[in-house]
């Protein structure tokens, strides 16, 4: 007869490892860069509350959870780009441009909030579908096609509206409640920012669109091998960078009460690069978090606040935000294992 085999006999773990299996679960779960970003804020936030006690103060909790909207925004649908393996750095454009129209539109509609919102929105829309066509079509990478569309819609937005703000909406109650109301007490500015951000996250990480994106970024040609329509993804990523970044420039219109062709928005494309590799996705593609460029952003609207603060000269900004970006792609490349530009192998 064959010998019985017995299972074998449970044995009790002990609660040190018990602890410790508990605690590389939640590591897991929240992920080690999130955790890196919570801390890196949390250690800035009490540096600079020690040196100026002002920035505890809610009203300057509030200045940065507004000020990190539009950087937020941007950041976020630059995430999407950046994991499918391209960039647009056209998107501080295209906000500035729909918010010009949204000032113009608003006065030549005689206050018609609605309609300056949904013609601004589809302006971008169609700016966002122009360069997913020139990448497509064109043949071009993103980063030349978008740097020519940088300019390109800078000098639309400066050329409707003669290079001055356009329109005043200071007096209408819909731009004032998202510009200055609250919802459970928190900004109606930053509920856009949760809602935007909540909506990009469930479509990469629960939908096969999603999956895709993930896939055309990690690589294409797998991609396309197991049927994705690359073309296709392509053009559906640019068009939502579009979307997203018309509604930073409609965010930019109720806060300063007019259509802004350039002030609020110039630079922002360079934020919002710094904020999703701050976030952690892998500029080569395939990897990102929605939620790790959220952390990311609030990072740096801290940063920049305690150093208005602090008193520090604003141009050591623009130098602060490129170091960031340095260190954050410095640190991707080193994490992949792959080769540097210049060492031997």
């Amino acid at each position: 007869m064959p010998n019985p085999v017995h299972a074998p006999t449970p044995t009790a773990a002990t609660p040190t490892a018990g602890k410790g299996g508990q605690f590389m679960t939640v590591v897991r779960r929240l992920g080690l860069e999130n955790i890196s970003l919570v801390l890196a804020i949390t250690v800035l936030a009490l540096l600079i509350g020690s040196q100026n006690s002002a920035f505890f103060r809610s009203s300057n909790i509030a200045a940065i959870g507004n000020y990190v909207v539009i950087m937020g925004l941007l950041a976020v649908v630059e995430t999407v780009v950046v994991i499918m393996g391209g960039i647009d750095i056209s998107v501080g454009s295209v906000a500035g441009l729909a918010s010009v129209l949204a000032g113009m539109v608003y006065a030549a509609s005689w206050g018609n909030w609605w309609l300056s919102m949904l013609i601004p929105l589809a302006a971008g829309l169609l700016c966002g579908l122009f360069n997913g066509v020139v990448v497509v079509f064109g043949r071009i990478t993103p980063l030349i096609a978008t740097l020519a569309t940088l300019s390109g819609f800078k000098g639309l937005a400066q050329l409707v509206s003669n290079g001055r703000a356009q329109g005043y909406t200071g007096a209408d109650a819909v731009y004032t409640f998202i510009a200055r109301g609250k919802v459970l007490f928190i900004p109606t500015l930053v509920w856009v920012l949760i809602i935007v951000a909540a909506l990009i996250h469930v479509l990469l990480r629960y939908t096969r669109v999603g999956r895709d994106i993930y896939a055309v970024g990690g690589n294409d040609t797998a991609a396309r091998l197991s049927g994705v329509n690359i073309n296709r993804r392509i053009l559906f990523v640019f068009v939502l960078a579009g979307g997203v970044a018309a509604i930073a420039g409609i965010l930019i219109t109720a806060r300063t009460g007019s259509g802004q062709p350039v002030s609020g928005s110039q630079g922002m494309e360079m934020l919002a690069v710094t904020g999703a590799a701050l976030g952690g996705a892998a500029l080569r593609g395939g990897k990102g978090s929605v939620v790790s460029t959220i952390f990311a952003v609030i990072l740096l609207g801290v940063l920049l606040n305690g150093m208005t603060l602090l008193g520090i000269n604003p141009f050591w900004q623009n130098v602060a935000q490129g170091a960031l970006l340095i260190a954050a792609v410095v640190i991707q490349q080193l994490s992949s294992g792959e080769r540097r530009v210049g060492l031997p192998k």
